[in-house]
């Protein structure tokens, strides 16, 4: 009998072979968006959370003290300056109790410096709800800077934000109104030794509205006098980046520069005192975003703008 076996086909050819890759790019190309999209929004959800539990902390400390932590605890007249010499005790540290940090509040000496060797083992730790998800620096700082003054000023007891130099703001100081007041935003941090970590009350933690989000440099304007170096000595074992010799040109002593967004879009997440988180853009009207970074100009502000 003739064999009436059919022969069968030994795998794709070269032109289906294509189709199938070409298939399988374009829903690559059109699915891969929408990841990016999800990712982000994951990303500024966990954000705004993280303020959300900044700004609950403030208000557990002001429930208990009857006003709100200062901006930066130093015995100097001020203003504040940008190098790691002077106390700076920042307003976070007031509040790592009210974060469920009270292992680390625990773990600092009060009566040092922030940049002491014997605030070193808390210097070094990354704290996770001061850390946006969007930004990539790995180094131990904040990714949310409080607000202390409305235009672009040094870091002084003048100021008319909430959080400046050894403030005591209490809430009935806040006269334009807890949810038209600007209390805590995003930052993007600074390159190499310059930045001065999440226990530093300077420009590592307060910034103002007096300049356009995402408008300040990452390099702020550079200082012409001799390199700075910290005041501790006598430490032994690693330190952190903020507690390294200075190496590089020194920055601005006193500028303090505005905020800014870690996420791909641009748009910053920003915290009023009434507990809301906002999304700002960088085109936000001048005039608006200074009244916010104001506690007590008596302007009407219009929020519609924002949003939630």
């Amino acid at each position: 009998m003739r064999n009436m076996k059919r022969d069968c086909p030994g795998g794709f050819t070269l032109v289906e072979l294509l189709v199938v890759l070409a298939i399988l790019g374009i829903m690559i190309a059109t699915t891969l968006p929408a990841l990016q999209a999800s990712r982000e929004m994951a990303r500024r959800s966990q954000c705004s959370h993280n303020l959300q539990r900044i700004l609950a902390g403030i208000e557990g400390y002001e429930n208990s003290q009857a006003y709100y932590p200062p901006g930066v605890t130093d015995p100097a007249a001020g203003p504040i300056q940008n190098r790691p010499q002077g106390m700076h005790q920042g307003w976070i540290l007031r509040v790592l109790p009210y974060l469920d940090e009270r292992v680390a509040f625990g773990k600092i000496d009060f009566k040092a410096s922030v940049y002491d060797a014997k605030n070193a083992e808390i210097a070094r730790l990354s704290l996770p709800e001061l850390l946006c998800p969007a930004d990539a620096d790995l180094r131990p700082h904040s990714s949310y800077a409080a607000c202390h003054n409305d235009l672009e000023a040094p870091i002084a007891v003048d100021n008319q934000g909430v959080f400046f130099l050894n403030s005591i703001i209490r809430a009935s100081d806040i006269t334009d109104g807890l949810a038209y007041t600007l209390f805590v935003a995003e930052k993007r941090s600074e390159p190499d030794e310059a930045e001065l970590g999440w226990m530093s009350g300077t420009r590592a933690t307060l910034r103002n509205t007096g300049t356009q989000p995402n408008c300040t440099d990452a390099e702020p304007p550079t200082y012409s006098g001799p390199p700075m170096k910290p005041d501790w000595k006598g430490e032994t074992g690693p330190l952190p980046p903020q507690q390294r010799k200075l190496s590089i040109t020194a920055t601005s002593l006193t500028y303090a520069g505005g905020f800014g967004s870690n996420h791909a879009d641009g748009l910053m997440n920003a915290a009023l005192g009434d507990g809301s988180v906002r999304v700002i853009a960088d085109t936000i009207d001048s005039q608006l975003y200074q009244h916010l970074g104001n506690r007590a100009d008596g302007q009407l502000i219009d929020l519609s703008g924002l949003s939630r």
